[in-house]
């Protein structure tokens, strides 16, 4: 790799080394001002970007998930855009946009694309008129051929047309925003410099605050770095109580929910980004993740990401894009467990978590969540648990259990789960795909259902059990042992040894060794389903049972010990 050709960040751009840093040892303890700029910066990096339509229906999804300020379009740049931006004027008149919604458009730093953007938003009863300008070295060559003086006054031009077209709309509350483009890779002084020149010119203040958005346009180092950058800048801004401090991260180097978290620990109170992280190049940060991040820390994420697969339905079909299945949160996968030890871990904490909260008498939604391998609850954000753990080759007995217990009604015993395991990952390596819950039960039914039902060398025919005297039962039956059919009667302390007392009189010893039962249903709306660990002609096998009668399953289950005993056709005797 021709590594020699690039240089470090540091090399580039001398950052002051701070005497103290404050972000490592600070928290994030309220969510920052979410602003999406899907229906902008998000839109440009489309392929098809969005028509009205689209937008619109994006837009009424962020409304809805709770974000309160929009970036809703780049007036000048297309007649769509102009177009959208003027349909929100009307929707707003009408009432379909809420009053409490602030629209953000963007401009460049030229006075003819200014004046079309103000006009966008004609009527808008409020609005933030964001301005942008390259300002870093390389951008400053290569791009605008300008040197710090000439953006300079650019910037201070653009800023000072804005501030004479809103006081020309007394009853339009606008507010500005200034984004040096490229921040990350601009001299930290010289940011300063536009900014509070921009902060002054705008005469800003703690009412009528402005917003300095400092991009990571392109990702160039790591967010430690940028980190720096945001706490610097939030430290020696004029009038700090008058701005306020955005980010706006992009993921080159797949670090932008990083960067933003770092950010907003050294200062930034704002947060512009993607849902998903829809962008240029690899994207710009992810809103969902950074919410849904702090919610998994016991911080209110301010916004409404209960039913997190509608949310993405809308974004795929507005972006005509995919949200990948292992996307942090929102991907179809990503509560997903297919190995043995993640099942088993999470099958046990499921299991303790609703006895905790059974315990203390509150419902599982509210109790305190510590379950392995999921740091949220999937139904926080509308997930049901069907999808929490499923079966391949790669699983284990305790994944198998789950999927039997959540969708059959069936609570395997623990010592028989090995043996069902073994089965299951003989089948998935055979089609080499997972087993469905449904494809899972036709194999326990196959396994150890059917032996005591109607297959194997002994089958029992009419039977009737009966308490004797003193505490006795009797069991008669018909049984037919490879072949040959006799009548048979056995005494024993309970039905199921009395049963064995019978098999043994047909010449097959049985010692039931461990059993367990359980209804498939609350009360007794289910079936009855029991488990037998038999010792059969020194051979111990677990067999299984279901009927509405309990006595019946458990006579199965006896009966299915002793056929998968004998199950490679050896004879009985």
């Amino acid at each position: 790799m021709p590594y020699h050709r690039y240089r470090p960040y540091q090399d580039r751009v001398h950052v002051p080394e701070p005497s103290e840093r404050h972000w490592p040892s600070a928290r994030i303890e309220r969510a920052p001002l979410w602003v999406p700029v899907d229906l902008r910066d998000g839109n440009q990096a489309l392929a098809e970007p969005m028509d009205t339509a689209r937008k619109r229906r994006f837009l009424d999804l962020l409304v809805r998930t709770g974000f309160k300020e929009i970036e809703v379009g780049y007036p000048s740049a297309s007649r769509t855009d102009f177009d959208f931006v003027r349909h929100l004027a009307e929707l707003t008149a009408s009432g379909a946009v809420p009053d409490d919604i602030t629209p953000v458009v963007f401009t460049p730093a030229r006075a003819e694309l200014i004046e079309r953007t103000f006009a966008s938003i004609d009527g808008l009863p409020q609005a933030v008129v964001h301005l942008y300008i390259a300002t870093s070295p390389v951008w400053r060559d290569t791009v605008l051929g300008r040197d710090r003086a000439q953006v300079r006054a650019t910037a201070e031009e653009a800023a000072t047309l804005m501030a004479r077209l809103a006081d020309a709309r007394p009853g339009g509350r606008i507010r500005f925003q200034f984004s040096p483009e490229t921040f990350n890779l601009t001299e930290p002084d010289f940011v300063l410099e536009l900014c509070d020149t921009l902060t002054e010119l705008w005469d800003a203040s703690p009412d009528r605050p402005v917003t300095h958005n400092l991009p990571a346009t392109v990702e160039i180092a790591t967010p430690n770095v940028y980190a720096d950058q945001i706490e610097y800048a939030h430290r020696h801004l004029a009038r700090r109580d008058s701005v306020i401090l955005s980010v706006h991260p992009h993921n080159d180097r797949g670090t932008g929910v990083a960067c933003a978290e770092l950010a907003v620990l050294a200062g930034a109170q704002r947060v512009e980004g993607c849902l998903f992280g829809n962008g240029e190049r690899t994207g710009n940060v992810d809103l969902v993740t950074l919410a849904l991040n702090l919610h998994a820390q016991g911080v209110d994420p301010m916004l409404d990401l209960t039913d997190i697969d509608a949310v993405r339905a809308v974004v795929e079909e507005c972006n005509r894009l995919p949200v990948h299945p292992r996307h942090p949160y929102a991907g179809d996968l990503v509560h997903t467990a297919f190995s043995g030890t993640h099942q088993d871990a999470i099958s046990k904490g499921l299991a303790r978590h609703a006895k905790a909260a059974a315990d203390a008498g509150i419902d599982p939604s509210q109790a305190p969540w510590s379950v392995p391998y999921l740091p949220i609850d999937p139904a926080d954000i509308g997930r049901s648990y069907e999808a929490v753990i499923r079966v391949n080759s790669q699983s284990g007995k305790g994944g198998v259990a789950y999927l039997l217990r959540t969708h059959h009604g069936l609570d395997l015993p623990d010592g028989l789960r090995p043996g069902f395991s073994s089965v299951v990952q003989e089948a998935t390596d055979t089609h080499g795909r997972e087993a469905t819950p449904d494809e899972l039960y036709a194999l326990f039914d196959a396994t150890y259902l059917a032996p005591g039902r109607d297959a194997g060398p002994v089958r029992l025919g009419e039977w009737d059990a009966a308490p004797g005297t003193d505490g006795d039962h009797r069991f008669d039956c018909v049984l037919t042992v490879d072949g040959r059919t006799t009548a048979r009667q056995g005494h024993g302390n309970g039905p199921l040894s009395a049963f064995a007392d019978a098999l043994a009189r047909a010449g097959i010893a049985v010692d039931v060794l461990d059993f367990a039962e359980h209804s498939t249903g609350p009360g007794t709306s289910g079936d009855a389903v029991a488990y037998a660990e038999c010792r059969v002609d020194g051979r111990t096998e677990w067999g299984a049972g279901r009927d509405s009668s309990v006595l019946a399953a458990s006579v199965q289950a006896v009966l299915s010990a002793v056929n998968r005993a004998h199950r490679e056709g050896r004879p009985v005797r």
